[in-house]
């Protein structure tokens, strides 16, 4: 299995803060990876940094992609190289439609021009799989969304962007019980042998829908815990409570 992600010591700050103090993964292609932690772990650091957030300082480590070093690439080299990032909290862009957006995102990401037609044609089949009516592409680019219609349109520029990872940072937060299942199911179907998953969440309904590979646990700006769902059962059950000790 080949690796697509590996990371070696890596370390941030933000604000003159260290938040990341050490962090080593490694992530294969074909794998779901989840992250979990209390707040303030630096959970959602480790998803900017690796996306290139430029507010967010690398202070030292490794990171590559496909057997490339990426660690000084800019965030557009690395959505570039096939890193996509989703929002905690989507931003609402009156006055540029959906489909404009993503097929705009596309083109920058790709370097490649693709026809209208033949991108709305794929941009329509994509919204039939996550349930989305074809009259979200023609509304502004999330004005006005509920917080579920804003995370499925954040699957939808997943799927038409198609990434080697994608880290996913608390897509279900905020979400109903029918908005959860259709984003994860939406991630399910867009699983593949040749892309992997980074997901971020304070929540085990990931694991309704989907079967992570790994379950880590952020604390302290370190990875403290690694195994499979059963890491998730015992903080279900006990909270970070018994893992902050063990650390």
């Amino acid at each position: 299995m080949k690796t697509l992600l590996n990371i070696e010591d890596l370390h941030s700050r933000v604000e003159d803060k260290d938040i990341l103090k050490g962090i080593d993964l490694k992530v294969n292609r074909g794998e779901v990876h989840v992250i979990m932690g209390p707040n303030g772990a630096g959970k959602s650091t480790l998803g900017n940094i690796l996306a290139g957030h430029p507010k967010h300082e690398y202070v030292g480590g490794r990171i590559e992609l496909d057997g490339r070093d990426i660690t000084q690439l800019s965030a557009d080299g690395r959505a570039k190289e096939g890193i996509f990032l989703s929002f905690q909290y989507p931003e609402e862009i009156p006055g540029l439609t959906v489909e404009e957006f993503l097929r705009t995102a596309k083109g920058a990401v790709t370097e490649k021009r693709q026809s209208y037609m033949e991108f709305r044609r794929e941009l329509h089949s994509r919204m039939e799989d996550l349930h989305m009516d074809r009259s979200y592409a023609s509304r502004y680019l999330n004005v006005g969304f509920s917080g579920g219609e804003k995370k499925k349109t954040e699957i939808l520029q997943l799927a038409t962007l198609d990434p080697k990872l994608a880290i996913l940072d608390e897509t279900d937060s905020g979400l109903d019980v029918d908005a959860i299942r259709v984003v994860y199911e939406g991630v399910k179907k867009l699983r593949n042998e040749n892309n992997a998953f980074i997901i971020i969440t304070h929540y085990n309904k990931v694991l309704e829908y989907l079967e992570p590979d790994f379950v880590h646990v952020l604390h302290q700006g370190k990875i403290v815990k690694s195994g499979g769902i059963e890491v998730a059962n015992e903080i279900e059950k006990q909270g970070y409570k018994g893992i902050k000790e063990e650390n």
